[in-house]
């Protein structure tokens, strides 16, 4: 599945920008020394980026900038919703696993899903990183980019807090729940 070239309309532009400030500005701890007007110049030199932002946001996702890459002069978004975003979840893991159900398919997979709204899942790093900026994933879960060995055997890997830690878990693959989804992130 491949990133459908969508674009947004001015009004869907706005609302989505409008949202992002909103956000932004509620919760400065994600980014203490970044500056809204800085970011939404990035985002409107970049307006390509902006629907996969939208679909980030669409499926409940809530992105927010957690970081600046200085070396690439990149903002990162990371979904930031307080549990595994809502229009994400009972995914398998990629389309081998979803292909090797013979019965109760999911509808989808996390990897098809994020390449289709032009984002990555998170890493387990990355999902650490994004723990210690608040508290995740307390009553869900989310599928995390596996290593080629594990995947290789059929195994995937997911992470969640649960007492007061980050915890990460094996599953086949091809497993999904409906606490289960993923967490992107996106680069502008």
């Amino acid at each position: 599945m491949t990133k459908r070239n969508e674009e947004l309309s001015l009004e869907q532009r706005e609302a989505l920008l409008e949202a992002l400030k909103e956000r932004f500005e509620e919760n400065m701890n994600r980014h203490k020394e970044l500056e809204w007007p800085n970011v939404q110049a990035k985002l409107e030199a970049n307006v390509e980026k902006l629907w996969s932002l939208y679909e980030m946001e669409r499926t409940g996702g809530e992105p927010d900038v957690v970081g600046y890459d200085n070396n690439n002069e990149e903002y990162i978004f990371y979904d930031c919703s307080a549990e595994s975003p809502k229009g994400r979840r009972s995914v398998c893991y990629d389309r081998e696993a979803l292909e090797s159900r013979k019965k109760h398919k999911p509808e989808n997979s996390a990897m098809d899903m994020a390449t289709a709204m032009g984002i990555e899942l998170l890493t387990e790093e990355q999902y650490r990183e994004l723990q210690k900026l608040e508290d995740f994933d307390k009553k869900t879960s989310s599928w995390v980019q596996t290593p080629a060995n594990i995947r290789k055997l059929g195994g995937a890997l997911f992470c969640d807090r649960r007492y007061d830690t980050v915890f990460v878990y094996h599953n086949g693959a091809e497993s999904y729940y409906g606490a289960r989804g993923f967490r992107g992130s996106l680069k502008v």
